[in-house]
């Protein structure tokens, strides 16, 4: 039986893992090694040269991330994936083969307060840009292309509204104006969503959320599905062209589907150094084990606190798309169709004062800058993960100064739903 005919309960176990050949453990075991021993000089020669799979040194590659890499494509079912550092080195690890000097990529306005502030400002510093559009608005984003655009990104569900992009519109855009699209997957995870399956070309995942699902360690995935022809624009020289660090080698050429992750690891891990630690995949590992099993409490939790926070008087919206009256209800069942999620906002009654009661109200939810934990989660967008961004910016990505972001954690929801009624009390008194 081959991976691709396995359930993705089985493959969140078994994928990419196989006893230990030298001692049997069952488990993975965290391969904390810096590098490894070649067999000979020809060994040693022939995986320099690209010409063997196997391993080097930990900063390409590490069996245990390895293990963690196709555990991950399994799930995403793309063609290859590598690991790196965090979700934001994926993001930079995944626009490094294709971008120059003047050139740009098209991305969602409604994107994670820190990717805006990557794209809008930091790239600047590669001599990137991006501009952001609407994705709802399908002919300016096709409009936003130009001769320089090397690619097109947003969140399968964004941050932090939980707004469902229709991928398959996008990606039908994408195919048009010949461009990769690049989805980030984090808040969905391959269990709710398969972008690859609607058109994506390139997945990138943080790792740190729900894949690991306990808050302890950082990373980041980027999966390639195999699928784009890198060579029939020239757009991307970095992969269709001969590499004067592998003696000519055209990635494209040579490896075919696997262009994208051996350039990746052979240029992009090399002299990036995005590196993911052997415990930190370790964690994620033991983490994905179950990634099933929380995703269907995560959503069902955060449908019933989505229902709640909708009836509350002292509420002014909740964007949750699991709720009929969201609407991108409909995009539900063709996108995620085994749940919108559990990632939202909610507008509170009393504005910006009010959000900040609350957040200093809650007993059961912990206020942090993050999402995907086991635990239930709360921010106030607009003053922290949203700051650097200006107000029309805000208000663009979702996250307005009367908006609350939860992330829902798997507790039982009647004592999460009494932890936000007590807190909203004293907001709103």
């Amino acid at each position: 039986m081959t991976d691709k005919s396995r359930g993705f309960d089985t493959l969140q176990i078994h994928g990419g893992a196989a006893p230990d050949p030298a001692t049997g453990a069952r488990q993975t075991p965290i391969y904390q090694s810096t590098a490894f021993v070649f067999r000979d000089a020809e060994h040693a020669a022939a995986l320099f040269n690209l010409q063997e799979i196997g391993f080097i040194y930990s900063r390409l590659t590490n069996p245990t991330v390895s293990a963690l890499a196709d555990r991950i494509n399994a799930l995403e079912g793309g063609a290859g994936t590598i690991c790196c550092s965090s979700g934001h080195a994926a993001q930079i690890m995944a626009l490094f083969p294709l971008m120059g000097p003047g050139c740009n990529i098209v991305a969602s306005t409604r994107l994670y307060g820190g990717t805006v502030t990557q794209f809008s400002q930091t790239i600047k510093r590669f001599g990137w840009s991006c501009t952001f559009v609407d994705f709802d608005d399908l002919a300016a984003l096709e409009g936003a292309v130009d001769e320089n655009t090397r690619a097109i990104f947003c969140e399968s569900i964004a941050n932090p509204g939980g707004y469902i992009t229709d991928l398959d519109a996008v990606a039908d855009v994408a195919k048009k104006v010949g461009l990769p699209l690049i989805v980030d997957n984090t808040s969905a995870t391959p269990y709710l969503c398969r972008p690859i399956e609607h058109g994506a070309t390139l997945v990138v995942n943080s790792t740190t959320k729900y894949l690991t699902g306990n808050g302890t360690v950082t990373g980041g995935a980027i999966t390639d599905s195999g699928k784009f022809d890198w060579s029939a624009s020239g757009k991307f020289p970095s992969l269709s062209e001969p590499e004067p660090a592998y003696h000519g080698l055209a990635f494209h050429l040579a490896l075919g589907p696997m262009a994208f992750t051996f350039h990746s690891i052979a240029v992009g891990l090399r002299d990036l150094g995005m590196t993911m630690n052997p415990q930190g995949a370790h964690y994620t590992l033991l983490g994905i084990e179950t990634l099933s099993l929380r995703m269907d409490k995560h959503v069902a939790n955060a449908r019933k606190v989505a229902e709640w926070l909708e009836n509350d008087d002292r509420i002014d919206f909740v964007t949750y798309a699991g709720l009929p009256s969201s609407p991108y209800y409909d995009r539900v069942e063709r996108i995620c169709p085994k749940g919108a999620g559990a990632l939202f906002t909610f507008g509170v009654k009393g504005g910006y004062d009010a959000c900040v009661k609350l957040i200093d109200s809650v007993e059961l939810f912990s206020h942090v800058a993050n999402l995907g934990d086991a635990r239930s989660l709360i921010i106030h967008s607009a003053s922290t993960t949203h700051r650097q961004l200006s107000p029309e910016q805000q208000e663009a990505a979702g996250a307005a100064p009367n908006v609350v972001r939860v992330s829902i954690g798997i507790e039982d929801p009647d004592d999460i739903i009494a932890d936000l009624d007590q807190a909203l009390a004293k907001a709103t008194a």
